[in-house]
């Protein structure tokens, strides 16, 4: 497949939403759609919700997947319990969206033969590293990227199943390496695989997990999917990039403030973007991001559910006016050092940083002054006991100390004028609610209020209420 003139857009579904595929083939994949129509759409497709999970560890619980089970060696059945789980789990999340049982047979049969050459994979790699010239340690990152691409080859093959059971001229892209010799560049990957595709005729679904030199895990870990979608967007001129999730780009979450609450974004730019993930929130992954930004190509995000609203434009448009676009909040934890003799001495901010990045802390923000530095950072209370003494190692004069906190933030592509910190203040105090800590940029793109981890909910909402719902008032009575 040659780069298009912008004719075709590249569409990527996510986890949650591929566990309802059924659903979207009557909708988003196919719909009214015939003929021509149908086509002109390439589909990066993420694992069945959960199934990644199973293959690595639960994202929020940290609950031991087959990786997990497979490093810690401490069960040598263990990750072999872990590998029938997620077999179990793979052909009970087929048999919920494929109608027809040849297809449940032959993808339950693509299941198997997956999962035994990645069992056998395992068990060489064990038998291997039990001489003393090789470290299983040296060999996880590999084994993480082999685990993680089942999941979106098993999705992406049952996927394609069911449309060509529709009618659909669909066709499997599998860029998980399999089996494959030699190692190639993310880049050569992709190009390699669509060789020969014609997105006029042929609705490619590709695996949103790619195995390249880069070793995308190395640097994005799960967020692989949203970079190998945005390359093959950049790679083969796609005229838009669209994600698809199981809600709308809105204001706040309307489960926290009310559906009725909420406003769809409809419009915003690559900024406001890195803000949200900044905070959790991930439109889409910064460095994907960048990818589209550069290449020119606009990314949109919708309801995968409701395929005839438009949903959030995403380009590098400025703001027709100011306004508050969205309230959301994380999380965190405030770890904070003081020594009453920092004041005028150089280096203890870049030892700081050297040991939070040493143990893989991510920081949100930081707050100083003379004798203090405050990073809200998002991690584990056990991660950051092994900072707070590496820390006190450096500086045993020092106090240091881990507080669990929430950062509620105002994020818009402008707030200039908005006095946002201000009213935020005032909202956060007429609820009863006190903020900890607050701040704002010179680039006016967010305000950051640090919250009591328990009052992180209300706090949204207050802010929500006063700076969103109510801004058309405030902007009347300013006129």
């Amino acid at each position: 497949m040659t780069q298009q003139a912008r004719t075709h857009t590249v569409e990527k579904i996510g986890g949650t939403s591929m566990s309802r595929v059924n659903e979207l083939r009557d909708t988003l994949l196919i719909g009214d759609r015939r003929g021509a129509d149908l086509y002109h759409r390439i589909f990066v497709v993420s694992a069945f919700g959960g199934i990644t999970d199973l293959l690595l560890e639960h994202k929020k619980t940290g609950e031991a997947g087959v990786y997990a089970a497979f490093a810690s060696a401490g069960d040598d059945h263990g990750w072999h319990r872990a590998l029938d789980r997620v077999e179990a789990a793979m052909i009970e999340a087929h048999q919920a969206v494929l109608d027809h049982p040849g297809d449940v047979e032959r993808a339950t049969a693509f299941v198997r033969d997956r999962l035994i050459g990645a069992r056998n994979c395992l068990i060489d790699l064990q038998r291997l590293c039990s001489y003393g010239h090789f470290r299983l340690s040296e060999h996880m990152l590999q084994t993480r990227e082999l685990l993680s691409g089942l999941g979106e080859a098993h999705s992406a093959f049952v996927t394609s199943l069911m449309l060509q059971r529709a009618g659909v001229n669909s066709r499997f892209v599998d860029l998980s390496g399999w089996r494959d010799e030699g190692t190639v560049s993310l880049d050569d990957r992709i190009l390699g695989a669509i060789e020969g595709v014609d997105a006029a005729t042929e609705m490619p679904i590709v695996t949103g997990y790619a195995q390249c030199a880069e070793g995308l895990m190395r640097e994005y870990d799960r967020g692989y999917s949203e970079v190998t979608f945005s390359r093959l967007a950049a790679l083969t001129g796609a005229r838009e990039a669209i994600i698809h999730k199981e809600f709308h780009l809105s204001s706040a979450d309307p489960r926290l403030v009310g559906t009725d609450a909420v406003r769809k974004l409809g419009r915003t730019n690559y900024d406001v973007a890195d803000q949200l993930s900044n905070l959790g929130m991930e439109a889409i992954h910064p460095k994907a991001a960048k990818t589209l930004r550069q290449s020119g190509v606009p990314l949109r995000v919708t309801n995968a559910f409701e395929p005839d609203d438009p949903g959030t434009l995403i380009d590098d448009r400025p703001a027709d006016e100011a306004a508050v676009e969205i309230v959301t909040g994380l999380e965190l934890f405030a770890l904070e050092l003081f020594e009453q003799d920092m004041v005028g001495v150089k280096g203890y901010d870049a030892a700081i940083i050297e040991v939070l990045t040493r143990h893989d802390v991510r920081i949100v923000s930081k707050a100083s002054n003379a004798n203090t530095i405050t990073h809200y950072v998002d991690s584990s209370l056990k991660v950051l006991r092994r900072v707070e003494r590496d820390l006190l190692a450096k500086f045993p004069a020092a106090e240091v100390s881990s507080r669990a906190i929430a950062m509620v933030a105002a994020v818009g592509r402008d707030l200039d004028g908005l006095a946002v910190l201000s009213r935020g203040l005032n909202a956060l105090a007429d609820r009863g609610l006190s903020a900890i800590g607050a701040s704002q940029g010179p680039r006016q793109v967010d305000v950051q209020f640090i919250v009591e981890r328990e009052v992180m909910t209300p706090a949204i909402r207050a802010l929500h209420a006063a700076l969103v719902e109510a801004e058309p008032e405030a902007r009347r009575e300013a006129a």
